[in-house]
């Protein structure tokens, strides 16, 4: 029995990981969660799953909780996220949270002696030094959770680390792939939300349309595999059934392929070595497949995945900055603040505007997404103004 901390439960990773708890009672159990806000869809998740601890975001949720559940201990906020990665007794901690709130939960569980499922992609995209450094004094592992990770991850299996010649991320192109810059400067949330592979989050879909998500995942695969920024390709796979490649020295590409369900890299990272039965709905059906199309990246017109490539190879605070300002203009976006096209700008200026400095301490770190987000909030009021 592999007991989890599962931060993020409500949310699409969360609630997944809860279906793969489910089918497997025998193999897992959740001994903590944390869930946010939504609290309708905690307690439709704490009718199926039993946690001892449980961490929400506003303390006055917590107090009417602890009245209807008093065999559950509730904590809250920030801290309480890092208590349940710190102090509980659990073997592997799955962060699913979204945004640089996942960073410190990381760092914790990794320092308590925890090996980490992980889906929250801006705790290497922000801190990755500062994860690497304490994964090596611990001793612990970082697991992926993400689709493309984890296809590389299965990809490396059996093979050598120093006979691999390129690490080949898949990119579906997001809900805008087929349209040009200037067919982007209108358009609405709801078309920006509606992707046509994937289900996913609110976030997540909207940096898939702008293409940050893709060059986030370029820097988590540089700190995940230990893999330099020139070894690392995207391609254009508008299918996402090639989850992404391995290329070795004597040019064999080793390819992972299977449904677009999260549920699969999931329960990957969980189970590694191992494999587990999932029933899926609909597993993938080669038979069926028409045809599978590949194309190289246009970095004019995604020139957020541009963005990641510079700010990855020169690293020091600009991977936090670049996060703190996508976040805030995201939000904007998703409000009807700001145009989808000014998401772009905004990050694009921040990382350009600050001071470069190197990450030495999780203060440091903290002071770069502050400054981000400052910036990104300063320049989506000067909009509205």
């Amino acid at each position: 029995m592999k007991r989890l901390v599962l931060l993020g439960a409500t949310g699409s990773i969360g609630t997944q990981t809860v279906d793969i708890v489910l089918q497997h009672p025998d193999q897992f159990s959740i001994c903590a969660l944390s869930a946010g806000y939504n609290i309708a869809k905690l307690k439709t998740i704490l009718a199926e799953i039993h946690a001892g601890t449980v961490c929400v975001a506003k303390e006055s949720d917590a107090v009417s909780l602890r009245e209807e559940y008093p065999d559950i201990h509730f904590v809250s906020g920030d801290e309480g996220q890092s208590y349940l990665a710190s102090e509980c007794d659990y073997d592997v901690l799955v962060n699913a949270l979204v945004g640089f709130v996942g960073f410190l939960p990381t760092l914790k569980a990794i320092e308590s002696g925890h090996d980490v499922a992980l889906a929250n992609k801006e705790t290497l995209v922000c801190g990755g030094a500062l994860i690497k450094r304490a994964l090596e004094k611990h001793g612990r592992v970082l697991y992926p959770i993400d689709s493309e990770h984890s296809a590389i991850f299965q990809c490396l299996q059996g093979n050598r680390k120093d006979q691999l010649k390129r690490l080949i991320i898949t990119a579906s192109g997001g809900s805008f792939r087929n349209r040009s810059r200037e067919e982007l400067k209108d358009v609405t949330v709801a078309e920006a939300l509606a992707h046509p592979n994937w289900s996913m989050g609110a976030k997540i879909t909207i940096d898939s349309a702008t293409m940050m998500n893709k060059g986030f995942e370029v820097t988590e695969a540089h700190w995940l595999f230990d893999v330099d920024y020139d070894h690392i390709d995207v391609i254009m796979h508008p299918e996402s059934v090639v989850h992404s490649m391995v290329e070795y020295v004597d040019h064999s590409v080793i390819a992972q392929l299977g449904a677009p369900d999260m549920r699969l890299p999931i329960q990957y990272a969980l189970t590694w070595p191992d494999r587990l039965y999932y029933q899926l709905d609909k597993p993938l059906d080669l038979a069926s497949l028409q045809a599978l199309h590949f194309s190289d990246p246009d970095f004019e017109r995604f020139p957020l995945l541009a963005l990641a490539y510079e700010a990855g190879r020169k690293g020091g605070n600009l991977g936090a900055v670049m996060n703190a300002a996508n976040e805030a203009a995201n939000q904007a976006f998703r409000d009807g603040k700001i145009p989808f096209l000014m998401i772009e700008e905004i990050v694009i200026e921040a990382v350009h505007t600050c001071t470069f400095r190197e990450l030495e301490t999780v203060q440091d770190l903290i002071d770069a997404d502050t400054w981000g987000r400052e910036f990104a909030m300063a320049k989506i009021r000067s909009c509205q103004s």
